[in-house]
C-alpha cells in the first residue's frame, strides 16, 4: 500500500451475487462489516446488492469509486462463470489479470488433501489483478484481494461470512487501521418494550434534540419492530473518555423521561434481561402457552446458560390439552372462554405447578388469520405471570398484523410483563430493606 496515509471518511459496500435479489437468502455480511468499520471510525455511507452480472457489476463499482474512499465488495470469487468481481473490478480500475502459480498450487493442494483432484476451473480463483495484495483464505478456496487506487481502496472478499469475517477482520487490523482519522464512532444502544415507536419519539425527542446540540454531540436513531423500539445514540471523538461522558449523559436523560419501559441501555435484548433477574433472584420458570406455540419458551432457551432458570414448556394449544396438562377447569374455560386473562393465569398456575418452579406463564389468544369475534378479534393476546410469591399479573392486549407478527409480539410482550413483576418485586424488596435500616 501507499505510504501517504489519507483517513478514510466514506465507505461503501457492494454485495453480489444474484441469491442475494430472491426471496431465500439475506445479505448479512453488510451487518458484520458496518459494524467494523464503524469501529475504526469509518462511517459507511451507502450498501447495494448487485447480481451475477458484469453489466450490472462494472458501473456499481464505478459510481462507488467516485464517492467513496473504501470500497468492499463481497461476493463472485468463486470458481464459476458466473463469479465475475475480480474480473470486473479489474476491468473497471484497468488492470490485467495475472495467474499466481502460488495459489493455484495452494488450491490442489487442499483438493489433494481431500483426495480429489481440482477441477480446472478453480484456476480462475487464481488470476490476480496488477497491483493487487492477495488476502489468505483458511476457511475456503477463494483468495481476497486488496487494491489501492487513486488514493482510494478495494478490497475484495468471499461471500459465505465464516470466510469473509476473519478475513476482513485480519484486513482491519493490519491494514485498514493505517487510513483511519485518530477520532472514533462510539455507539450506544438503548431497548424499549411497552411502548409504539411514535409514543417514544414523544418522550425522547426533547432529550436527544439537546445533545444533538452539545459541545460533544450526539445523534439518536430511532428504529422500532414488533413490540420493541430501540434508540442507537453514536458520537464521534478521538477521546474515549469523553465519548462515555456523552454517551452516559445521554442515557442517564433518555432512562429518566422512558422509565420502566427502558429495559436495557447496554444492548442486551430482553431474553438476556429477564434471563439475568431470573439468576439474581434465584427463580425458576414454566411456561404453559397456547397461539405462541413455543415461542415465549424459545425466547428464554436462546440465550446460552439459560437451563438455570427456565425448567419446562407446555404447548397447549388445545383445550383439552389445557385441562388434562395444565389443570385449566373446563368450568373456567367454558365461562370466561380460553381467550381470557382467567384461562391465562390459570395456565401460569399450571405451568408453574408442572414444573415445580416458582413462576409460571400464561398466554392464549387468537392469531388469526380466523377465529375472531367481535369481543375478540384477531389479535387479542391475555397473560398471566403468577409468582414469584404471592405476585399475580394478568394482561390483555391487542395486536395488530398477520399471525406471524401477533405471534411475536406475544412473545416479546410475555416476557416483558415478567420483567415488570420482577421489577415490581425487587423495588419492594428495596423499600424493605430501606425501612429496616
Amino acid at each position: 500500500m501507499s505510504s501517504a496515509r489519507v483517513p478514510f471518511s466514506r465507505a461503501e459496500i457492494i454485495a453480489v451475487g444474484t441469491e442475494l435479489l430472491t426471496a431465500f437468502r439475506t445479505d448479512t455480511n453488510s451487518l458484520f462489516l458496518t459494524a467494523r468499520l464503524n469501529e475504526l471510525g469509518i462511517e459507511v455511507r451507502r450498501k447495494s446488492i448487485v447480481g451475477d452480472d458484469a453489466a450490472d457489476l462494472a458501473p456499481a463499482i464505478r459510481d462507488a469509486l467516485e464517492r467513496a474512499d473504501l470500497l468492499v465488495v463481497c461476493g463472485g470469487l468463486g470458481p464459476t462463470e458466473d463469479d465475475r468481481t475480480r474480473e470486473t473490478v479489474a476491468e473497471v480500475l484497468g488492470l490485467g489479470l495475472t495467474e499466481d502459480r502460488a495459489i493455484v498450487e495452494r488450491l490442489r493442494e487442499r483438493f489433494a488433501a481431500r483426495g480429489w483432484t481440482m477441477p480446472e476451473n478453480n484456476r480462475r480463483q487464481g488470476m490476480v489483478p496488477d497491483g493487487a495484495v492477495v488476502l489468505d483464505n483458511a476457511r475456503g478456496t477463494a483468495p481476497g484481494l486488496l487494491l489501492e487506487t487513486g488514493g482510494r481502496v478495494v478490497v475484495l472478499l468471499p461471500g459465505p461470512p465464516r470466510e469473509l469475517e476473519p478475513m476482513f477482520t485480519a484486513v482491519a487490523q493490519a491494514r485498514l487501521s493505517k487510513h483511519t482519522a485518530p477520532d472514533r464512532l462510539y455507539r450506544r444502544i438503548l431497548r424499549v418494550a411497552g411502548r409504539g415507536e411514535s409514543h417514544v419519539e414523544e418522550l425522547a425527542q426533547p432529550v436527544y434534540e439537546r445533545w444533538r446540540r452539545a459541545t460533544q454531540p450526539v445523534a439518536t436513531t430511532v428504529l422500532a419492530s414488533p413490540g420493541l423500539v430501540e434508540l442507537h445514540l453514536s458520537t464521534r471523538s478521538a477521546d474515549p473518555d469523553t465519548a462515555t461522558v456523552a454517551l452516559d449523559g445521554a442515557t442517564g436523560e433518555l432512562a429518566a423521561v422512558l422509565g420502566e419501559h427502558l429495559f436495557s441501555t447496554d444492548g442486551r435484548s430482553l431474553s438476556e434481561v429477564v434471563g439475568q433477574m431470573l439468576r439474581d433472584g434465584g427463580f425458576r420458570v414454566a411456561v404453559g402457552e397456547s397461539c405462541t406455540g413455543g415461542l415465549v419458551t424459545a425466547q428464554f432457551v436462546d440465550v446460552p446458560g439459560s437451563s438455570s432458570y427456565v425448567e419446562t414448556g407446555v404447548v397447549a394449544y388445545s383445550n383439552e390439552v389445557k385441562q388434562a396438562v395444565l389443570g385449566v377447569d373446563p368450568g373456567l374455560i367454558e365461562s370466561a372462554g380460553a381467550v381470557s386473562e382467567a384461562v391465562a393465569v390459570a395456565m401460569a398456575e399450571g405451568a408453574q405447578r408442572v414444573g415445580v418452579v416458582e413462576i409460571g406463564i400464561g398466554v392464549t389468544g387468537v392469531a388469526g388469520p380466523g377465529g375472531g369475534s367481535e369481543e375478540k378479534p384477531v389479535g387479542t393476546v391475555c397473560f398471566g405471570v403468577v409468582g414469584p410469591g404471592t405476585e399475580r399479573e394478568a394482561r390483555t392486549v391487542r395486536f395488530p398484523g398477520d399471525r406471524a407478527m401477533i405471534r411475536r409480539q406475544a412473545a416479546r410482550t410475555a416476557l416483558d410483563l415478567l420483567r415488570r413483576v420482577l421489577q415490581r418485586r425487587m423495588r419492594e424488596r428495596a423499600t424493605i430493606r430501606g425501612s429496616g435500616s
